[in-house]
């Protein structure tokens, strides 16, 4: 690895990927590691949550299955937690301590919005737990994949086939799904030193083009072109 890698930024980075049903995110996340990966970063790391670890992927399957659903929100934070506290222990965490660039689809600001914004949990709630199991590792950078949710939806029942049961999530009304747009709407606009909205209803070349752009601006040097070699990292996602 040359001074474009990790090593030459001191440090692992940390880049979430955000957004609706449908946006597109696990398809730019695959794109973004692979050029980077070509680019001479051997050392990127693409995850998602609910999920990433054994535990948290249990934990995942329950919560798509729509297991905490009759207990409320707040029942579904505390489990989405307990699946990020493993995440974050045994994935993202030693990761980054060894330098690695992780890219996440989906993290703290999926359950503000999720169910803070949708699910009506006070946000000085969902933010108390957040420092309890967050604590200081919090992204770099976070990508806000914004579309149109009667698009986004379209897309998911398209990419799931006609024979498979919409998630717990994908199942909510048009009505939360908008409200989940705003509220990441409102993340990105609060915290504009963190995440840049992307324009996820373009074409899939022109929103990685814009991905690109953001990260080129955002992390001088770290989509600079380093030596070539064998890529060595995997994919939990």
């Amino acid at each position: 690895m040359t001074r474009s890698g990790t090593e030459a930024l001191g440090r692992g980075v940390f880049i979430t990927f955000e957004g609706g049903e449908g946006a597109g995110k696990s398809t730019q996340i695959a794109r973004l590691a692979e050029h980077l990966r070509r680019g001479g970063h051997h050392l990127v790391l693409t995850t998602r949550e609910p999920g990433g670890s054994p535990r948290a992927e249990a934990i995942r399957e329950a919560l798509l299955a729509g297991v905490a659903k009759p207990y409320g929100p707040f029942a579904e934070a505390l489990l989405f937690s307990a699946a990020r506290i493993d995440h974050l222990d045994t994935l993202i965490r030693p990761a980054l301590a060894r330098g690695e660039i992780v890219l996440c689809d989906r993290f703290t600001d999926s359950t503000r919005a999720y169910q803070g914004a949708a699910g009506g949990i006070e946000p000085a709630l969902l933010a108390s737990l957040e420092r309890v199991v967050v604590g200081p590792t919090q992204p770099d950078l976070t990508l806000i994949l914004d579309l149109d949710p009667e698009i986004g939806l379209a897309r998911a029942r398209a990419r799931s086939g006609p024979s498979e049961e919409p998630d717990r999530f994908e199942a909510e009304t048009l009505d939360f799904h908008r409200r989940l747009r705003e509220a990441f709407l409102r993340i990105a606009a609060a915290e504009p030193e963190r995440c840049a909205v992307i324009d996820a209803g373009a074409e899939a070349e022109a929103v990685e083009a814009a991905i690109r752009a953001v990260v080129a601006e955002r992390m001088p040097g770290l989509l600079e072109k380093g030596a070539e070699g064998p890529e060595s990292r995997h994919d939990a996602a």
